[in-house]
């Protein structure tokens, strides 16, 4: 699949963002007033920032709108609603601890499981799809989640949920990739299968079906070359996971620390985002001969 970066910054971005208003919902930091506030503040730039990202994707951003009305059967509806639902409970939460130095529990709780199922939702965007066998299976929307959690917990200063989380992200990280390396061709896809030609015999490739590039070339067909792949993994998971994980457990997590463990951690998750898109292999190719 093609790695827009509209997208990119998206799921990353919220996934922290609404991971952030998961803690906070939860308690984690217990604070008031201003310093609340500025926490507040971080987790709706984060999360709205992203959300606004993804709509630089849309052919026709005017009509984002409609992307509510489809909620029974489509998970990006279903994500558009819990979104909304979080800010707006989140809103309502936030300021009793900004303005009244009042903490709405029941509030709170009900905001950081509707975080997760934003995220949940996100996840399965991509989850559900058959078409892209790296991304049907259910470590995909344990993959967001963790990135979602281990974020939060790091902009929320929970240095002992945040050190454990790391650890667990990394190991899930390199699940995924151990399994979905693998994936498509344990489907049995071929150009067979892509053409529904299949039984009749051996398909093979005459001429490309364009003489030129279209839309699902230009966004479902990409490749990256394998050894380039294997070197951005090693930075993706040393960045997201093992160096701030280290960081932690050797050195006093104080601001300077935590910021450094943040943008490393951040950064990390840019790559292995970026991979997650540009790795994924939709059945499409076949039908082109790639």
């Amino acid at each position: 699949m093609h790695p827009a970066p509209s997208v990119i910054i998206f799921t990353v971005l919220s996934g922290i963002g609404f991971g952030l208003l998961g803690f906070l919902g939860l308690g984690f930091p217990s604070v008031t007033g201003w310093v609340a506030f500025a926490f507040f503040v971080i987790a709706y730039l984060l999360a709205v920032g992203g959300l606004l990202a993804s709509t630089l994707h849309l052919g026709n951003p005017q009509r984002a709108l409609r992307a509510f009305t489809q909620w029974r059967t489509s998970w990006l509806s279903r994500e558009g609603w819990f979104a909304v639902a979080t800010l707006l409970i989140m809103a309502v939460y936030g300021a009793g601890l900004v303005f009244f130095e009042t903490r709405l529990m029941a509030l709170g709780w009900i905001g950081a499981v509707l975080s997760l199922a934003t995220i949940y939702a996100t996840s399965m965007i991509y989850g559900q799809l058959k078409t892209v066998p790296r991304w049907n299976h259910w470590t995909t929307s344990l993959l967001f989640l963790g990135y979602s959690l281990t974020g939060g917990a790091l902009l929320s200063g929970n240095t002992m949920m945040a050190t454990y989380l790391l650890a667990a992200l990394g190991v899930v990280q390199f699940i995924y990739w151990t399994l979905g390396d693998k994936r498509f061709a344990d489907r049995g896809h071929s150009q067979g299968t892509a053409t529904g030609l299949g039984g009749l015999g051996d398909v093979r490739m005459l001429e490309p079906p364009h003489t030129g590039t279209n839309y699902l070339l230009k966004e479902m067909v990409y490749r990256i070359g394998r050894k380039h792949a294997q070197k951005l993994r090693v930075i993706g998971i040393l960045l997201m996971s093992v160096v701030p994980f280290a960081l932690l457990v050797t050195l006093d997590a104080g601001h300077l620390i935590g910021a450094v463990v943040v943008l490393l951690h951040l950064a990390g998750a840019f790559v292995t985002r970026w991979l997650f898109f540009a790795e994924a292999e939709h059945v499409v190719g076949l039908y082109y001969g790639k």
